[in-house]
């Protein structure tokens, strides 16, 4: 068991490439690997009887895409779009096959960083509201790391008429 564990150890990465990424009042890390790509804005195509959270759908390689306001969902408004706005098209986590991708509009463009373990770390005593999945400090900046799962989950809910 234990040279399997350093086996697996050997193929960890040192760095961990990863996009930060602008939002209203803080700026999201999240790895390159969970973001399918960042597109400019454009506006969605409204739901009737959606929540305020649920933007609309927009057309993304043939795909209809749900966007959601992160910025809502964490009980802030809607921001301004700003003109250097665009949409992070998240792959899907785990939660649904039913759903491929999940996108928030950004408040800005995003800016490739590569984490290393001893640059990153927890902020203790910050409590994670339900689409927060942890605060961090990576260099000195504070940063959240989105629960995209969670983000899944609530749009998932509300389209098969979950009560939530």
């Amino acid at each position: 068991m234990e040279s399997a564990l350093k086996t697996i150890e050997q193929f960890a990465p040192d760095v961990v490439p990863s996009l930060l990424i602008p939002m209203a009042g803080r700026t999201l890390l999240a790895p390159t690997v969970s973001v399918a790509e960042m597109v400019s804005y454009d506006a969605p195509e409204a739901i009737s009887d959606a929540p305020d959270w649920l933007l609309g759908f927009f057309s993304w390689r043939d795909v209809k895409v749900p966007l959601l306001s992160f910025e809502i969902l964490c009980g802030e408004t809607l921001p301004e779009l700003q003109s250097k706005s665009r949409i992070a098209v998240f792959n899907n986590t785990g939660v649904s096959p039913d759903l491929p991708f999940i996108a928030v509009p950004t408040q800005g463009i995003p800016k490739l960083v590569r984490v290393v373990e001893d640059d990153i770390s927890m902020l203790e005593g910050r409590s994670c509201r339900t689409f927060e999945r942890m605060h961090v400090t990576l260099s000195g900046e504070e940063l959240l790391i989105p629960d995209i799962s969670a983000l899944e989950q609530v749009y998932l809910d509300w389209h098969n008429g979950v009560a939530s």
